[in-house]
């Protein structure tokens, strides 16, 4: 039986994830409202015996259920409009990757500092260590800088992919052809995990991504070693 806990959004690790789960959790308790409200007008008129059929129309109800909700709709909308804003704002970075979607694998370039460039597998089950993640721990994760602005590039090769790490509330479709581009800010470090959320063919829950965070002395050693 499943717990709160399994049904929870991953902690967020980004400006933009709290936002969205604060977003969330503000359009819940507006929701509640409305259905409990309604629940309880629905259950008196069921039980209420007082008629009137003089009554054959109430313009000041009409115009109240006619405004409140078109309020209510705004007060959803406007906090939206801003997420999705920030989301979209363009900073000066100072890491730039590019991520390339393969069939079905990941692919990565740092082109800012030196030609860096791998590939990112999916661990097989026999090779999986005791602390690590089945289906989602990579042979090779992506390690960035936290505290930093992260841009990174994403496309592919072949087919659809998407590029989606939950907690840090990023999900870029990857399209042959085509660049497509988004921003990280990392909180704090630690070990991040998502997959291609695209349906991209038959291996296509089996190619995961892998990010570690680490601070910007250990991301400056790990580029020297690499």
């Amino acid at each position: 039986m499943a717990n709160w806990s399994q049904i929870n959004f991953q902690d967020p690790n980004s400006p933009i994830m709290e936002q969205l789960i604060f977003f969330h959790d503000n359009t819940m308790i507006i929701l509640i409202m409305i259905t409990v409200m309604i629940a309880w007008i629905m259950i008196k008129m069921l039980f209420n015996k007082k008629i009137n059929r003089f009554m054959m129309e109430n313009q000041m109800i009409e115009i109240i259920w006619t405004i409140i909700p078109a309020m209510i709709l705004i007060l959803i909308a406007l906090p939206s409009l801003r997420i999705l804003y920030m989301m979209d704002e363009t900073k000066n970075p100072t890491v730039t990757i590019k991520a390339i979607g393969h069939q079905w694998y990941w692919s990565y370039e740092y082109s800012d500092f030196k030609n860096i460039e791998f590939e990112s597998y999916m661990k097989p089950s026999n090779e999986i260590e005791f602390n690590e993640f089945r289906l989602l721990e990579t042979d090779n994760r992506i390690v960035l800088p936290m505290n930093n602005q992260i841009r990174i590039i994403v496309t592919a090769t072949d087919v659809l992919h998407s590029w989606t790490i939950p907690c840090l509330g990023i999900k870029i479709d990857a399209i042959p052809g085509r660049l497509n581009q988004g921003f990280m800010f990392i909180n704090r470090p630690g070990i991040m995990y998502g997959q291609c959320s695209e349906i991209c063919g038959a291996n296509h829950s089996f190619m995961p991504i892998t990010i570690e965070s680490v601070t910007t002395k250990k991301f400056i050693s790990w580029l020297k070693n690499n």
